[in-house]
């Protein structure tokens, strides 16, 4: 079977782009053949497909690139007609789509439909943004908010939810009122969330006509699984440094507490004169990455946002690792409290599970490690995945 992977970005940006390759690889593994369709980058990887890639458009690029932006944030004829060639050319079997919004637009559905109304297209939903035109569900002022729901997405423009701006804001409605309109979404014959809370949001929103089904996702078959339960003596954030992510929580909460903290990502939180028990280290990826979470006594993810599944969580699993989680999102699905870790609703139950794991007898530790292990391996397996994916792809 030849599928085509599409996503707007073709290098390691984010965990769609890290699901996004590893679909890849495990697809390839199991004897198909991967085709791609993405966005121009001077950071993409190398790929035979580069020549249909549509021209990058960023709100954060050069002029041209921002008025790209804009000038087909509901419809791109580019996308269109590149898609169209590509798949006139290619072949596909089947499509799986990641992100494509603003920048891929959903013309490439069309397009697809287009050329073959019986190719069909699974789309991996990595955020909300069918049914909340921020993706993230949070509102202006950063507070959870399920408005949209309501398919009214002008709460986006009057709560100012794109990065407080207005007009950034009133752009996402215009393209999520255009893609309504048009009913686009319900084009797609498979929709999978990672994470069985979006998948009860987006089958509450009712969005698309389209199946919503649940399949967590699948780490590389060479990831080094294992319990790593000889730690060294400090806790571990890693990702992106952002409000939602909940850094400055985690942050506030080490002030307090006489134990180390590690932190490894970029991003836009930042503490000046940090105290000499937080310590900052930048971005980290690869072995180096693995070794930290490895050494690591617990890993702590504060989200206070409606997480999906992130990989963060989903390789500390597999590590054998002990996780600390706010009860946001998806997160609570991955961590059994009392079991591979501890779930966490505010700042002074946060401190509370901190000092759980700092009474856990050596055997405890251990036997919420294999824990931990126990549940990646029953949910990541990535020999499994393939098999699972195409299962729910040809079921009626």
């Amino acid at each position: 079977m030849k599928v085509l992977l599409v996503n707007k970005y073709h290098y390691l940006k984010g965990g769609s782009e890290r699901y996004y390759f590893t679909l890849a690889s495990l697809l390839k593994e199991s004897g198909h053949e991967v085709i791609f369709f993405a966005m121009e980058n001077e950071r993409n990887f190398p790929c035979k497909q580069e020549k249909y890639f549509v021209k990058n458009a960023s709100m954060d690029g050069d002029l041209s690139s921002k008025i790209r932006l804009v000038s087909h944030l509901k419809y791109s004829s580019e996308a269109y007609k590149k898609m169209t060639k590509l798949l006139n050319d290619e072949k596909p079997d089947l499509v799986i789509l990641n992100l494509v919004h603003k920048q891929l637009t959903l013309s490439i559905v069309k397009a697809i439909k287009d050329y073959d109304p019986s190719l069909k297209i699974v789309w991996l939903m990595h955020d909300l943004i069918t049914v909340c035109p921020t993706y993230t569900m949070l509102d202006g002022n950063n507070n959870i908010c399920s408005k949209c729901l309501d398919k009214n997405f002008y709460h986006c423009v009057e709560n100012r939810c794109i990065k407080g701006s207005k007009l950034k804001s009133y752009l996402s409605y215009i393209e999520a009122k255009y893609i309504l309109k048009k009913q686009y979404y319900n084009l797609v014959d498979l929709y999978i969330t990672p994470s069985q809370c979006y998948q009860k949001i987006l089958k509450d929103a009712n969005f698309s006509t389209s199946r919503i089904e649940y399949l967590p996702n699948p780490l590389s078959i060479d990831f080094p699984y294992g319990v790593n339960d000889d730690h060294d003596d400090y806790y571990l954030y890693f990702g992106r440094l952002s409000f939602e992510k909940g850094v400055s929580l985690l942050t506030s909460v080490f002030k307090e507490l006489p134990y180390k903290l590690k932190i490894a990502g970029e991003g836009d939180i930042k503490i000046n004169n940090p105290p000499s028990n937080i310590e900052y280290l930048g971005y980290k990826s690869g072995d180096e990455l693995i070794s930290l979470v490895k050494k690591a006594k617990a890993i702590i993810v504060p989200s206070i946002w409606l997480e999906n599944a992130p990989y963060s969580v989903l390789e500390a699993l597999a590590l054998g690792k002990i996780l600390i989680v706010s009860n946001y999102g998806g997160l609570p699905e991955l961590v059994d409290d009392g079991v591979n870790g501890f779930i966490f609703k505010n700042k002074e139950e946060l401190i509370i599970s901190i000092n759980k794991v700092e009474n856990l007898s050596k055997d405890e530790y251990k036997k919420m490690s294999k824990a931990s292990l126990d549940k990646a391996l029953k949910i990541t397996d990535g020999k499994q995945y393939v098999s699972k994916l195409l299962d729910l792809v040809n079921r009626r």
